[in-house]
């Protein structure tokens, strides 16, 4: 019985694991637990009596498309391709489909997640195996709807239950936030004494690997795609063509060679292996993931699916018994990945599951009672923020990833599937697959094994916690360092140091009482805000105590960062408050320095510049332009500053060496491997004879702002900042405290400032000669979170929030960065003025309310009472002091959204299932003249 496997445990001394490798392990179990391995399911494609020799098909000498691993996503993306018209493809199974990981999957689909892609993607996927795949091929594939329940057994859990049941809401999905009481009426064996309520979506359900993988396959080659199972793939060719790129040629096997331009790793836990062959990093690791099967439960039979986040189980309906897993904070790492392991399960380690059998038995009392029929361990592969890797790999074009799924490879499948088959057809996915895309990753890091192994198992211990709107990993951080960081952090150790030697009162002083918090972003360690009580400086990882390792204490850090898990206004709200303030009334600096730093140089930069951005950047020498780069749907792939240059001082980051034109691109940091692999993507398609040079990490950046701005800088800058001499979007090189930087006059807050741009070695005596100049100003540090309100409180956009590839500048109310008024061609330039003369279906509009009341994003916004949208991204203004969103909204009916579609509509926005009336504005509530920028205060 499961109790009984309980109270052994207890009476036993655990065993952690760990983190030498799994041979070293002892997997003992406390008492005589079961022995049976096997997965709950009535079919399986595991063969017996051996495996077959030798591939079941003969290998085509070519192919457009070779899939490689016959699992969830490689049948899903098989079946896509082959539905969008791709039928020269080829899916090679090592063993035969399903083996690996997906034969033994839980199989459970949720329908809600905190993330609308998500939710887009997840509605795919139920789609393909509840209806499509049966009319299709008149097979069932195994789908049963029986419900979803997920458990709260506190308020903030039982919050974002609400944000997901408002959420749902916009996309037609139904769900019910039930009371413990009608709790108990849907589902009698629970307790409920502890619960605070449930979240139930009737819709929910669960997927058959084997059913679905299989009518995948035969929908597929219907379609004439090609399925070869039994044949391992043992090399991966790549040829260097004369520009230097390296682009998929060909899948090697023992039984023949296929020609392709085009391979799709599917591998799952071996997809690290299969990235090998073609030199291309590929972040993930392998875990023990494990579930146990009960013996018959009298009663259970047509309830729902259960997941009981708190305690990190769920509870998935098997006919009459149920399947028990969990995600455990001390999960065993599979170090040794083994080519033979097709259909194999380890032995599970009880001492690593317990928690999950103790969890399960406190909400379903009647588990106690029940006997052990089976035990499910087997390999699954996780990643560093327990998201897939989806897309092209930027090391080798034509090698496209589809793994790492972490357990939802099932029920993500058939939207990934959909999302990988559009992007290797067309080059782009159809929907903002950036949360996925490997290029989210800086390239430093996909080959940092402690970054990747921390950041994995954090990822791990902590995926059915709350998914709060300022939370930051502990893992894997101070990867990368800006030249400010020492002295924005001034930890207790340089403390006396820094009072020793700088005597005078100035503002880095202050700085060690305000104690910098950080944010991680793109591996960089960036100002997040500025706290009161003393340093707060980011520790080594502890792996939450697990493995023996020692556990952070008194982590100041990590104490900040638990006040912040609310759903309510932060306990530091009103530092931030002060500091958009100080903005908006004096004077604030802001360390930028994780921006991308790009140069453009080469004889074909004037064309690659035209070609790439959507507004005219070739302006007179000296300015710096706000633009767009587009797909050639007309999404918005980024938006960046572009400046011509001259050349700079000799030897200087501020400029290279060049002839002809050049530009300077300072790009959002926390996307700057994106905006990299974008541009190179363009330029060799185009043939361009340019250079891409990435200055990152030669440059710092600070950005001065407010409306004592000039008066500080004109004491450190040898130049005339007024309005004539230095107007708004325009840049020089001057000298700042001795040294030369290239100051910017620009504004991501709305107010007058310049920023600096500063060669490495002069970061800080620049930042000095600010703060001093400034201190008789009141200038203050802020942080990422300031700047997060100041620019949605003015209406710039954020990339990734409220500007996505699924975006266009004309619906992002951006148009005034296209050049379409000019006969400049670029790209994306058709899609544009497709979508103008058509009229546009979707716009962007703010919205704001009068109660003070936090908002985060995911809200639904209704017009006239109908759901037309959701927020994309929320903060509060404090110098409107009001809670303001901004989001796209649709015509229920189909038709056109203009400016009298906003204006004549009544709007109310839901949030956590409380409605509240909107003033939608169609410009910024604050400065909609945008008069502060250009000084006029």
């Amino acid at each position: 019985f499961l109790g009984t496997v309980v109270r052994r445990a207890a009476s036993c001394r655990p065993l952690p694991p760990s983190l030498c490798p799994a041979t070293s392990r002892c997997y003992s179990s406390p008492g005589k637990q079961t022995t049976e391995k096997n997965v709950p399911y009535k079919k399986t494609l595991k063969q017996g009596g051996g495996a077959v020799s030798g591939p079941t098909k003969p290998l085509p000498k070519s192919a457009d498309a070779v899939v490689i691993g016959g699992g969830s996503l490689g049948c899903q993306t098989v079946y896509h391709l082959a539905k969008m018209g791709m039928t020269n493809v080829v899916l090679l199974e090592r063993d035969h489909l399903t083996a690996g990981t997906t034969w033994h999957t839980a199989g459970l689909l949720w329908q809600l997640r905190p993330s609308d892609v998500e939710v887009e993607l997840l509605a795919h996927t139920r789609q393909v195996v509840s209806c499509d795949l049966e009319q299709e091929t008149g097979l069932h594939t195994g789908w049963i709807q029986n419900g979803g329940l997920f458990i709260a057994s506190n308020k903030q859990r039982l919050d974002e239950y609400k944000r997901l049941m408002t959420l749902g809401k916009v996309y037609g999905i139904e769900s019910h936030v039930l009371s413990p009481a009608e709790t108990k009426d849907l589902y009698p064996l629970m307790n409920v004494d502890d619960l605070y309520g449930t979240l139930y979506v009737p819709k929910d359900g669960t997927m058959d690997p084997a059913g679905t993988c299989t009518t995948l396959c035969r929908a597929a080659t219907a379609r004439g795609a090609t399925v070869i199972e039994n044949c391992p793939v043992t090399g991966i060719q790549v040829q260097t063509n004369d520009l230097g790129v390296k682009k998929v040629k060909a899948v090697e096997t023992e039984y023949g060679t296929i020609l392709t331009p085009c391979v799709v790793n599917c591998a799952g836990v071996w997809a690290q292996k299969l990235g090998r062959m073609a030199g291309v990093n590929v972040p993930l690791i392998a875990m023990h993931h494990a579930y146990v099967v009960t013996e018959r439960i009298e009663g259970i039979q047509n309830m729902p699916n259960v997941r009981d986040h708190d305690a990190s189980v769920y509870l998935r309906l098997q006919g009459d018994a149920l399947s028990v897993g969990g995600y455990e904070q001390n999960p065993i790492f599979w170090e040794e990945v083994s080519d033979k392991f097709a259909f194999s399960l380890f032995d599970l380690n009880w001492d690593v599951f317990m928690q999950n059998i103790e969890g399960a038995i406190n909400r379903i009392p009647a588990l106690e009672r029940t006997g052990i029929k089976s035990t499910v361990c087997g390999p699954e592969s996780f990643t560093a923020d327990h998201k897939p890797l989806m897309g092209e790999a930027p090391e080798v074009r034509g090698f496209f990833l589809g793994c790492g799924f972490n357990s939802a490879g099932m029920m993500l499948g058939g939207g990934c599937g959909k999302e990988l088959a559009h992007w290797i057809i067309h080059g782009r996915p159809e929907k903002d697959m950036y949360g996925y895309d490997i290029r989210r990753f800086h390239h430093s890091l996909t080959d940092n094994n402690r970054w990747i192994r921390e950041r994995s198992h954090e990822s791990y211990a902590k995926n059915y916690s709350v998914v709060f709107p300022f939370d930051e990993p502990l893992a894997g951080r101070n990867m990368r360092k800006d030249p400010f960081y020492q002295v924005l952090k001034l930890d207790q150790v340089c403390l006396g140091i820094w009072l020793a030697l700088w005597v005078r009162k100035l503002c880095l002083v202050e700085l060690v009482a305000q104690g910098c918090v950080f944010q991680e972003r793109h591996g960089w360690e960036r100002p997040g805000w500025f706290n009161q009580e003393g340093p707060a400086p980011v520790l080594d990882y502890d792996y939450y105590g697990a493995y023996d390792a020692s556990k952070n204490h008194n982590y100041k850090y990590n104490e900040l960062l638990t006040r912040e898990y609310t759903f309510d206004f932060p306990p530091h709200h009103d530092l931030i408050r002060d500091e958009c303030l100080t903005c908006r009334n004096a004077v604030a600096v802001f360390d930028m320095s994780y921006f991308g730093k790009f140069y453009l140089v080469g004889p074909d930069a004037k064309k690659a510049a035209d070609w790439l951005f959507s507004a005219d950047v070739n302006k007179p020498m000296g300015s710096t332009i706000y633009t767009c780069m587009l797909n050639k749907r007309g999404g918005t792939e980024s938006d960046l500053t572009v400046s011509r240059i001259e050349p700079g001082p000799s030897g200087s980051p501020l400029a290279p060496a060049f002839q002809g034109d050049a530009y300077y691109l300072a790009i959002g940091g926390g996307v700057a491997e994106h905006n990299w692999c974008h541009i190179h993507t363009v330029l060799q398609d185009m043939k361009f004879q340019c250079q891409l040079l990435d200055c990152s990490e030669d440059m710092g950046m600070i950005s001065i702002q407010g409306p004592q701005s000039r008066s500080v800088l004109q004491e450190v800058l040898d130049s005339d900042l007024s309005n004539t001499a230095f107007p708004f979007s325009t840049h020089k090189v001057v000298k700042a405290a001795g040294h030369y930087v290239r100051a910017m006059r620009l504004s991501f807050v709305g107010e007058m400032g310049w920023e600096l741009h500063i060669p490495r070695e002069a970061c800080v005596p620049v930042y000095r000669a600010v703060m001093e100049a400034g201190a008789k100003h009141g200038i203050c540090n802020a942080g990422y979170r300031a700047i997060d309100s100041l620019s949605i409180e003015k209406g710039y956009r954020h990339w990734h929030a409220d500007l996505r590839p699924d975006d266009t500048p004309l619906e992002a109310g951006l148009a005034f960065t296209c050049k379409l008024k000019s006969s400049i061609p670029f790209l994306g330039r058709e899609a544009l003025e497709a979508k103008k003369a058509q009229g546009l279906r979707r716009r962007i509009i703010s919205l704001t309310i009068n109660e003070k009341v936090p908002m985060f994003g995911l809200e639904a916004i209704f017009r006239n009472g109908e759901p037309v949208g959701h927020l994309r991204r929320a903060d509060y203004g404090f110098a409107i002091d009001k809670t303001i969103g901004y989001g796209y909204i649709r015509d229920p009916d189909g038709g056109v959204v203009n400016p009298d579609f906003v204006r004549n509509g009544h709007f109310t926005m839901e949030r956590m299932g409380v409605v509240y009336k909107a003033t939608a504005h169609l410009k910024s509530p604050f400065d909609p003249e945008s008069k502060r920028v250009k000084g006029i205060y």
